[in-house]
């Protein structure tokens, strides 16, 4: 079976080598890590025991902040390693790690490959987020008797399909799976229909209402006001942006300042992809709009003299901050079809949550703001340009949503206990 991976994996690889190598030159991804990739990695301290915890990106690398805190409290004796598969996943869990934990990129799954990094890493148990069960990771961990756990699994409405489609080949892979941690109910019957075992299949929550923090204050926060020389003004903020989104955002906001009243409305956006941050710079210009790059002033006492500006949030791990000072907060990559980013720590803040309605990602989440009326959802332009007049015009209302986000948040923690829990039960057999 390994054989038959390997070969669908060089194929996969033919094929995606030109997007690869564009990346590499265009936007200078994928250079960095590749003996890691390869497997060539070590650990710090290889005479202890080891869980090797596994992120795919920034999303992925946020939710182990409780998970990582937990186990270290319950397992001291043990060395927690963190993989990551993107460039920006590696520099958000070294940013919250340092050199505190062994942080290095996920190796390919090629047979040989894996071999490599379990001899070299010797893990006594995986934690896996959200899914990412490869083939061949799974199959070396089985026959070494190193447990896997999904922790924090789910599987979205887009994927579940392709999933099925090829259920002959994935499910052998899931059935070597120690325990499935599913975020709900329905995510948990999606793993049974595709391999998982009924008594290894337990439902904890999602871990990402645990690492939303309620709070209404962000370390640095105040420093970033001064530098964007926001007082006494109004502060919409657009985070996790993706293509067209930010073109709709403009035209909102450029509508909105025709009118008098909001003359003290100032917006910064946030794209989610910082490949992407010129050219929403170049976005923002061509709408007419002065612009401010945060990146520019971050490390500085400058502030941004020019009031009128479109702020451009540049830089990789400050968006908490900008939420924290924002009367309005617009969570992207939901206008557009591409499953939505995290609107749990906007609300978690007690802000003004709208986001559109392509959040597959976060199903839950949003069923549970929208019902208990703590945030809105857009479906258009003209329903988002609507709701921010809105939030702007009424205070009372903007503070009742904001205040029913938060409850929401609060009531729904509890996932990192059971999931610790868990993973403590498995290794004790």
């Amino acid at each position: 079976m390994k054989c038959l991976n390997d070969f669908i994996y060089l194929l996969a690889l033919i094929v995606i080598s030109p997007k690869i190598l564009y990346r590499v030159i265009m936007h200078n991804r994928y250079r960095q890590g590749w003996s890691e990739r390869l497997g060539k990695v070590r650990r710090n301290f290889p005479d202890k025991k080891c869980i090797w915890i596994h992120a795919v990106s920034v999303g992925e690398v946020n939710a182990t902040k409780t998970i990582v805190s937990e186990l270290k409290k319950n397992l001291p004796d043990y060395e927690i390693i963190i993989s990551v598969t993107t460039d920006t996943g590696i520099e958000q869990a070294r940013k919250l790690y340092g050199s505190e934990l062994k942080v290095f990129y996920f190796p390919f799954d090629f047979s040989f490959i894996v071999h490599r990094a379990f001899k070299r890493l010797k893990p006594d148990i995986c934690l896996l987020m959200e899914l990412e069960v490869w083939p061949n990771f799974t199959s070396r961990a089985y026959r070494l008797n190193i447990p896997v756990v999904v922790v924090n699994g789910r599987i979205s409405d887009r994927s579940f399909p392709r999933y099925s489609l090829v259920k002959f080949f994935v499910k052998p892979t899931f059935k070597k799976v120690s325990l499935f941690l599913a975020q709900n109910k329905e995510y948990a019957e999606r793993f049974l229909a595709l391999g998982g075992h009924s008594k290894t299949t337990i439902v904890t929550g999602s871990l990402k209402y645990d690492t939303a923090q309620i709070t209404e204050k962000v370390e640095g926060a105040d420093k970033l006001a001064e530098q964007l020389n926001i007082a006494n003004q109004q502060l919409w903020v657009a985070g996790g942006t993706g293509p067209k989104e930010e073109k709709i955002i403009l035209d909102v906001f450029k509508t909105l300042k025709q009118e008098t009243k909001y003359n003290n409305l100032r917006l910064a956006i946030v794209p989610r992809k910082p490949e992407r941050f010129d050219e929403v710079a170049d976005l923002i210009t061509q709408s007419g709009f002065e612009l401010a790059r945060y990146g520019q002033i971050k490390n500085s006492q400058e502030k941004i003299a020019n009031q009128n500006t479109v702020i451009l949030g540049d830089t990789m791990g400050d968006l908490r901050k900008f939420y924290s000072l924002a009367t309005i907060v617009f969570v992207g990559r939901s206008l557009v079809p591409m499953g939505g980013s995290d609107m749990m720590e906007s609300a978690a803040m007690g802000k003004c949550t709208i986001f559109g309605p392509h959040t597959f990602n976060f199903k839950e989440a949003v069923k549970a703001l929208l019902l208990a009326e703590g945030a809105i959802e857009v479906k258009d332009e003209k329903k988002l340009c609507r709701t921010v007049q809105k939030y702007l015009d009424e205070p009372q209302f903007a503070r009742k949503i904001a205040h029913n986000g938060q409850q929401v948040i609060k009531e729904n923690q509890g996932a990192t206990q059971k999931t610790v829990a868990a993973i403590l039960a498995l290794l004790k057999k």
